[in-house]
């Protein structure tokens, strides 16, 4: 079958449509005939050789569409389900049959669509997991480093269905998406912590961290609570500093969550880009290089 990913580790020029066979569902897995494929920063990291998966692999972290086959030791899915989900090692979601950890999958509403589905359970379950774990009462006040990507806008829109004041930093190309979404935007740059001392005055009561680096070491001075600081960009140093990093929920539960909000009209993935599965290399190449305003998604039929 067709899939694309790479054929060795290294950069762009590396990757390729691949023929490869199709997969059977061990325990726990399902086979899944791909409608809709996430497109993230973690895929050409992986390209480069970040997660030590060597070439020839097939990209693709997560995936929506229909169950062909239902592995050993699964309950709840049955062949013809509409779902979405969490590939196995976060590999081999941009083909026409992929594996989905059904411990990680959910049934894809019907207001919610394929391409809306398929970009959750990294970005938007990321943000569930990083608020979940921080545990703030509603009212107090949550700074989002880096609010204009992926896992920031889903970060920002959860905190506030939560009830969480918000303040994003990000580009001001960003800060209108932002704010739409309920938060106040603050610049990077120097004089950020004034800046968000002047939007929070009663104080910041947590850092969700989506930059790292000196980015990072700025912003959390702020926290009253250094064990609040949380990072996915930078997990040493948010450790150095006091927080840690996000603990992942990649469960049905938290899948199922997200899927009721985005029906509800309480969570928008942001999906701006949806391009054909022919396009998948120029897909990845705009989130490699940033030029991206929201989730881009690949539609595989």
């Amino acid at each position: 079958m067709r899939a694309y990913g790479f054929t060795t580790v290294g950069g762009p020029e590396n990757e390729a449509f691949l023929d490869v066979g199709v997969p059977t569902p061990g325990p726990g897995e399902l086979l899944v005939r791909v409608r809709a494929a996430g497109v993230n920063p973690g895929d050409w990291k992986l390209r480069e050789g970040s997660y030590g998966v060597a070439g020839p692999a097939v990209l693709g972290r997560e995936v929506a569409g229909t169950v062909e086959q239902v592995g050993p030791d699964v309950d709840g899915f049955a062949v013809g389900d509409e779902v979405f989900g969490g590939c196995p090692g976060m590999v081999g979601g941009w083909a026409e049959l992929a594996l989905v950890t059904a411990s990680f999958a959910a049934h894809r509403p019907d207001g919610v669509s394929p391409e809306d589905a398929a970009v959750l359970p990294v970005a938007a379950g990321t943000a569930h997991d990083a608020l979940t774990g921080l545990a703030l009462p509603a009212g107090a006040t949550l700074v989002v480093n880096g609010a204009g990507g992926g896992v920031g806008i889903a970060a920002v829109q959860l905190a506030r269905a939560r009830g969480l004041v918000v303040v994003g930093t990000a580009g001001p190309a960003k800060h209108d998406l932002i704010a739409s979404y309920g938060a106040t935007p603050v610049a990077y740059g120097p004089g950020v912590t004034e800046r968000i001392r002047e939007a929070a005055p009663g104080g910041v009561d947590a850092v969700f961290d989506l930059v790292g680096g000196e980015a990072l070491r700025t912003v959390a001075v702020l926290a009253g609570d250094r064990s609040r600081v949380r990072s996915v960009a930078d997990k040493e140093l948010a450790k150095e500093l006091g927080g840690g990093e996000v603990v992942r929920d990649r469960s049905t539960a938290v899948l199922t969550e997200l899927a009721r909000l985005v029906a509800a009209g309480e969570l928008t993935p942001h999906v701006t880009d949806v391009r054909p599965f022919e396009d998948a290399g120029a897909a990845l190449a705009a989130v490699e290089h940033g030029h991206t305003r929201g989730k881009v998604a690949l539609r595989l039929r």
